[in-house]
């Protein structure tokens, strides 16, 4: 089992995990993505970017300083990937 720590930042809580071993992106994510208009999209590109980065921002929105390597990761046409 891999220790993890509780961030507190604004007023909210951000599970990361100390390795490399990832958190658990699915319940994070789908909180995320819960007021996306796009549902589906938002899940696949959150999930995709937290198991990478092992992070995912507080809140649905917003908050992206808190995960760095979330907030900076593009797509090939050099959109921000991560919602």
């Amino acid at each position: 089992m891999s220790p993890k720590m509780l961030v507190k930042v604004h007023k909210s809580t951000v599970l990361t995990n100390s390795k490399a071993t990832g958190i658990n992106c699915p319940p994070a994510c789908n909180y995320r993505c819960s007021k996306s208009s796009r549902h589906k999209m938002c899940i696949r590109a959150c999930n995709t970017c937290c198991q990478r980065c092992n992070c995912v921002p507080p809140g649905t929105s917003g908050n992206a300083d808190v995960c760095p390597c979330y907030a900076k990761m593009t797509t090939h046409g050099g959109r921000l990937k991560c919602p």
